[in-house]
C-alpha cells in the first residue's frame, strides 16, 4: 500500500479531473438536465474522507448508509465526514472530527495524503471537500447509533470494476425522478454526490 500512498500524495498536488470525472455520474431527469436547487443563502462547508487500508491482501475503504429520516440524504450511501464547525480551525479537522464521530476512528490513526477537488452537493447546499487519508492498521469501526445505519467496508478493486458502472431511475426525496449512474459496491447502491465524488478518485487511481 506505501507504493500506492507516496504516488497519491504526488498526484494529489497536481491539476485534478474535477469536473470531467463527477459529470461521469451526474444524475439527470428525463430532459437530461441536472436539478436546479436554489437557496437563499450561501453554501455551508463541510469534508468527507476516503479511507484507505490494507486488508486480506487488498485495499479498502469505509462507507456508511444513512439512517431513514426526513431529509435529502436520507437511507443514502456517503463517505463519512459533515459540516464545518468554527472550533474546527480548518476543513481537515472537520473530515477528521466527523470520521472519529460516525464511524469511530480517531483523527491519530489517519495520514492525511491530499484532497480532491471541491465538490457543491447542490441537494443539500454543501460546499464539501473530500480528503484522501490512509491507516497503517486496519480500523475498529464503531457507528454512530443516530447518524450511521451500517457501515459498509469497501475493496477498491470494486470501485475500480468498470462491471460495477450502473445506471437506474431513482426517486428522491424531493420526489424528483432521476436517470442515474451508480457504482454497484457490496451489493450497495452508491450514486448521487458521494458517486461524484468517488468518481474523480478513481480517475485518479486509474491514471497511476
Amino acid at each position: 500500500m506505501q507504493a500506492l500512498i507516496n504516488k497519491l500524495r504526488i498526484k494529489l498536488n497536481q491539476p485534478l479531473p474535477g469536473a470531467q470525472a463527477h459529470n461521469l455520474m451526474s444524475p439527470k431527469l428525463s430532459t437530461g438536465n441536472r436539478v436546479n436547487f436554489k437557496f437563499d443563502r450561501a453554501p455551508r462547508k463541510g469534508a468527507v474522507l476516503i479511507l484507505l487500508y490494507e486488508k486480506e491482501g487488498e485495499i479498502w475503504f469505509p462507507m456508511i448508509q444513512r439512517p431513514l429520516y426526513d431529509g435529502v440524504h436520507s437511507g443514502q450511501m456517503a463517505l463519512p465526514g459533515g459540516r464545518y464547525e468554527e472550533t474546527d480551525g480548518d476543513l481537515k479537522v472537520t473530515a477528521m472530527r466527523e470520521t472519529q464521530e460516525e464511524i469511530g476512528v480517531e483523527p491519530g490513526q489517519v495520514g492525511v495524503i491530499g484532497h480532491l477537488s471541491e465538490f457543491m452537493v447542490s441537494a443539500s447546499n454543501h460546499l464539501i471537500v473530500p480528503y484522501v487519508g490512509f491507516s497503517k492498521e486496519i480500523p475498529r469501526f464503531i457507528p454512530d447509533e443516530v447518524e450511521v445505519d451500517e457501515i459498509i467496508e469497501a475493496p477498491l478493486s470494486q470501485l475500480l470494476d468498470k462491471s460495477r458502472l450502473k445506471e437506474k431511475e431513482i426517486v428522491t426525496a424531493h420526489g424528483y425522478r432521476l436517470h442515474s449512474p451508480y457504482f454497484d459496491i457490496q451489493d450497495k447502491v452508491v450514486w448521487g454526490a458521494t458517486a461524484m465524488m468517488l468518481s474523480e478518485f478513481a480517475a485518479i487511481i486509474e491514471d497511476l
